[in-house]
């Protein structure tokens, strides 16, 4: 597997999403709702303030984000959001969004590897993956990776041995040279 940092991903994506909730709140006074995001999204002003890629997520789940309804993405629910993803990890299908909106902040192949592989990764089967998951999941493929290595490094159906197979004739190892008499000829 290509190494992927797990805590380096998620930390990437929660830093992400906290720093432009802070620009659009910084921005709008009366509160993260739904149009400030899409003006944030749209307005020409704004569009190269704001990285698109999370205020895409925000725009998408907004809905999920805004728990009590008001319309509003407050700091707590933001708070709430980010924590509940450090903790709990990503489902298969927000690291989808995430790749797909370009926020993941990893390589192409590193991310298709984290989704090809993620059931494997979810080692405790509850559709999330953490950071603790993907790298043990890196540690794993580079273990089995290296001794893949040395099994074909591994000598296998080899003789040491040089010479003919009539025992009359001299036989030499490998290592005869040390041992042989310079004086003979």
């Amino acid at each position: 597997m290509t190494s992927s940092n797990g805590s380096s991903l998620l930390a990437g994506i929660y830093a992400g999403l906290t720093n432009t909730y802070s620009y659009l709140s910084a921005t709008n006074p009366n509160g993260v709702t739904l149009d400030s995001i899409n003006e944030a999204r749209t307005d020409a002003t704004k569009i190269n303030l704001v990285n698109q890629s999370f205020a895409s997520y925000l725009q998408n789940n907004f809905t999920n984000i805004d728990k009590d309804g008001d319309g509003i993405i407050s700091s707590t629910e933001m708070t709430n959001l980010t924590n509940q993803m450090s903790t709990q990890g990503l489902t298969k299908a927000e690291l989808t969004q995430f790749y797909a909106s370009g926020a993941s902040g990893l390589s192409t192949s590193t991310m298709e590897n984290i989704l090809n592989h993620f059931d494997e990764m979810d080692t405790n089967h509850d559709g999330r993956i953490t950071s603790e998951e993907i790298s043990a999941y890196s540690v794993d493929a580079s273990k089995q990776k290296k001794q893949d290595e040395f099994r074909l490094q591994a000598a296998s159906n080899m003789s040491v041995f040089y010479g003919s197979e009539d025992s009359s004739a001299d036989t030499y190892s490998l290592l005869s040279y040390k041992y042989k008499d310079v004086t003979d000829s």
